[in-house]
């Protein structure tokens, strides 16, 4: 492929002259979907609600997607991993072992029930936790492991799992960035005690705007999954039991629910696509000299909901940002630091959580260490080692072949 040399951050000409498109994954299913509620609200004059037909049938079908179990829709990820870690009945003030790659709201819910977040590292090389890095962060006050599974890619749950039985550890899997992701031929969220997933807006899987789901194969678990996230209703308890548990409402409605039904029709697909993009990029990818493929785990099949790239700058006159910044400038969706340490936030540094009390680190009641620091130096590499390309299942050809020219232009104008 003849590739021009002027940059256009330099002035020359944009390889893409034109947006990329959107996804492309709400259609006229998803509003007929929901026009039949509103059409039964308007004959009925009921108002549409939450916890009905919609929902029992969306909890079902997704359940039945990871192979049998129980689900219950919830509002948002971070709902959904707030009541995951509440289904554990975790005694306050002990410990959760948690990715530190990850969104906030895969960690702020550890402090929302008084319990200490601590995260391990990466594993090298790697946005994931892997089982030697929690393995070391392990305490005899640790009462649970959190692992996200990030940007579609599986961690090593099952060398995690074998850790976790070696300590009797319960497993709460983050599949928020990782609807339909496999390792050995298995869905992540299958593997430990419980998951948790995002069904936002930008998910491989949506409900709308907002809207998580918990999932777990264990009946006792999903009662308390049940009580957790409708403020303690007597889900599964005898008749005339009262609020067994104090908690909010984290309710999914019936139009979130109706969505996620047609969507969940749409996910193998879209995941297929996403592969097939990722595929056909690292083809050319695979023969540039500069840009670097991650391994995956053997038997990972990522859902990728962004590709993750490395650049070996020992071969370029530039900087990792220079290059992002020169793929951008040719019209390329690129970002060069996936900024997602909430442990380095100011939140977790002055431990805003409760007021100004500290707490949960502050309480005479954990026996740990307050005031430990978490370097992770593992996540730290793979922050500043790495890149992320944005895709998405509504790419054709064309923004395929526009991807590899303009990264094959930006790699020839700063080879050494």
């Amino acid at each position: 492929m003849a590739v021009a040399t002027e940059l256009a951050i330099n002035g020359g000409p944009r390889v893409r002259t034109e947006g990329f498109p959107g996804r492309g994954h709400f259609g006229i299913e998803e509003k007929r979907a929901v026009d039949v509620l509103f059409d039964a609200a308007i004959q009925t004059g009921n108002a549409i609600g939450y916890g009905g037909e919609q929902e029992d049938a969306y909890c079902r079908e997704f359940a039945d997607m990871l192979g049998g179990g129980f689900a219950d829709g919830v509002s948002s990820g971070t709902a959904s991993v707030y009541v995951a870690l509440r289904s554990l009945d975790l005694e306050p003030f002990t410990e959760v072992v948690v990715s530190p790659i990850t969104d906030p709201g895969g960690m702020m819910p550890i402090t929302m029930l008084n319990c200490i977040p601590v995260p391990a590292d990466c594993a090298p090389g790697s946005f994931n936790i892997g089982p030697e890095q929690v393995e070391a962060a392990i305490t005899p006050y640790t009462s649970a492991i959190l692992v996200a599974h990030i940007g579609g890619v599986a961690a090593d749950i099952e060398g995690i799992m074998a850790v976790a039985k070696k300590h009797g550890l319960p497993v709460v899997e983050d599949c928020s960035q990782a609807h339909y992701a496999k390792i050995n031929d298995r869905l992540v969220g299958t593997f430990g005690d419980v998951a948790a997933f995002s069904t936002m807006f930008g998910k491989h899987h949506c409900t709308g705007g907002q809207g998580g789901i918990v999932f777990t194969k264990n009946e006792k678990i999903y009662q308390k999954i049940r009580w957790a996230s409708d403020r303690g209703k007597p889900f599964g308890l005898p008749a005339g039991s009262t609020n067994c548990l104090a908690t909010l409402n984290y309710n999914m409605d019936e139009i979130a629910a109706a969505i996620g039904r047609v969507q969940l029709s749409k996910l193998p697909q879209i995941v297929a696509r996403r592969r097939e993009i990722v595929s056909k990029l690292n083809q050319s990818f695979g023969r540039m000299k500069s840009v670097i493929i991650p391994e995956e785990l053997p038997g990972a099949e990522s859902s990728y909901w962004w590709q993750r790239l490395g650049l070996d700058t020992s071969k370029l006159l530039c900087s990792k940002d220079e290059f992002c910044r020169a793929l951008g400038a040719e019209g390329i969706p690129v970002v060069a630091r996936y900024a997602a340490l909430p442990h380095t936030y100011d939140w977790f540094k002055n431990r805003r959580v409760f007021g100004s009390s500290g707490y949960p680190w502050s309480s005479p009641d954990y026996k740990g260490d307050a005031k430990k620091e978490f370097p992770c130096p593992n996540a730290h590499a793979a922050l500043e080692d790495y890149f992320l390309l944005s895709i998405n299942e509504g790419w054709g050809e064309k923004e395929i072949a526009d991807t590899v020219e303009a990264f094959m232009k930006v790699e020839s104008a700063y080879l050494k």
